[in-house]
């Protein structure tokens, strides 16, 4: 038996936690450089704000109709994320984090001493209590189905936010009421094709033959009807598989058009990416960078380029990410062009633990660069002012627009919410 349990509306939410007075207020988080909308409260759907709109647009009427909006404000929903995840470990042993404000549970022997409804209820009103975030239950013998659960829960208000679908006939009845296009895993293309051959809802996809779906699509989607029938398929993942990849990218708050700002946002983010890397414990054998120009500035020069350096060895090391960063760049930059967005992908890793060395690259310098990452690492976790290189840059004229983001109420001493 699984359970999901789902954040309603999670970045407005975060922004209502330590603004009581935002209760039942209309709530909108805009993208990256304040651009388009990319979270919003019910009461601001009601005002018929819709994802994606851009805030240069609506920001007049809907600031006039008494609506707030702010910046995104990631370290923010990071450590509320923290937090509801650390509770919900206290409420069963096994969890699998899927993403930011979602988590599944595994449930086994809990039905056996409690009531799967009311221990829905008691997540509910214990994240509530805890973190002051509103979340969903849905419960159910599948991740899929508990996934429909979560659907029922979020659009039936008699749920009062938790359902239980461990009888398979309130299955059957839930599944005749949900849309095909939103059962867990059915893409655009899918929808598309699942439709041409009559298959509307989730009921209509749980009685198909599982051999014609695996001989007309996939075998993907046939686990999903085996899912929605009952019978588990997909395991509870409690340890995230290794990232292949990491990227860290932004669209500048301005245009950059000399290579000196470029190599300061690209130092900026290697940094960040290196971060990145030392808490998945791994080390990077080749460093990518890329830059563009704002394609949609159909009067400006284009150009895009990607450039790639592999490193004498892996490491995870900011200062030897930082230069190698820095040598693509400028091995891909060419002057007289408006650049709007660059980015760094740091690829091919290898764990912390096994390390190759070079006969150009000591063993004692890794052994000091370990020590020397550790320490600036465990600084800047303290949320005091942080420690970076000089690369970097210090005004940063380039980085990313949040002219109204809130405060970091709970990672930064200075945000510290007063009592009055």
């Amino acid at each position: 038996m699984f359970a999901l349990v789902d954040c309603n509306s999670f970045y407005a939410s975060c922004e209502r936690v330590f603004r009581p007075d935002l209760k039942n207020k209309p709530v909108v988080v805009l993208s990256n450089n304040d651009g388009c909308v990319v979270a919003l409260s019910k009461e601001a759907k009601n005002l018929g704000i819709k994802m994606c709109d851009p805030w240069y647009q609506i920001e007049s009427s809907y600031t006039k109709k008494g609506g707030y909006a702010f910046s995104s404000n990631y370290e923010l929903y990071a450590d509320i994320s923290a937090r509801i995840m650390t509770t919900l470990e206290r409420l069963s042993p096994n969890i699998e984090i899927y993403s930011i404000d979602e988590a599944f549970l595994d449930l086994t022997g809990v039905n056996n001493c409690q009531n799967l409804q009311d221990f829905g209820m008691q997540c509910k009103e214990t994240i509530k209590q805890w973190t002051g975030m509103p979340v969903r239950v849905g419960i159910a013998p599948t991740k899929t189905l508990s996934k429909i659960a979560s659907y029922g829960a979020k659009y039936y208000p008699a749920t009062q936010g938790v359902v239980d679908l461990s009888k398979p006939e309130r299955q059957k009845k839930l599944l005749n009421l949900v849309p095909v296009q939103e059962v867990w895993g059915v893409g655009r293309k899918i929808h598309k094709r699942l439709n041409q051959i009559g298959i509307r809802t989730a009921l209509d996809l749980a009685m198909i033959d599982t051999k014609y779906v695996r001989n007309n699509f996939n075998i993907v989607l046939a686990k999903t009807v085996r899912e929605l029938r009952g019978e588990p398929c997909i395991g509870l993942e409690d340890q995230p598989s290794a990232k292949k990849q990491i990227v860290v990218s932004r669209t500048f708050s301005k245009k950059v058009d000399d290579l000196r700002t470029l190599e300061e946002a690209v130092s900026d983010y290697a940094a960040r990416a290196a971060a990145k890397l030392r808490r998945e414990n791994r080390r990077c054998l080749y460093v990518s960078v890329f830059i563009r120009t704002n394609p949609f500035r159909t009067q400006d020069r284009q150009y895009r380029n990607s450039g790639t350096t592999r490193l004498i060895a892996p490491t995870s090391d900011t200062r030897d990410i930082i230069q190698n960063a820095k040598k693509s760049l400028r091995a891909i930059y060419r002057s007289g062009f408006n650049y709007i967005k660059a980015g760094i992908l740091l690829s091919d890793f290898y764990d912390d633990q096994i390390q190759q060395y070079d006969f150009f690259y000591p063993k004692e310098r890794t052994l000091h660069s370990d020590q020397l990452m550790n320490t600036i690492d465990k600084i800047n976790k303290k949320g005091l002012p942080p420690v970076y290189f000089l690369a970097q840059g210090i005004k940063r004229k380039w980085s990313m627009k949040r002219e109204i983001q809130s405060p970091r109420y709970t990672t930064s001493w200075n945000d510290l919410p007063k009592v009055s």
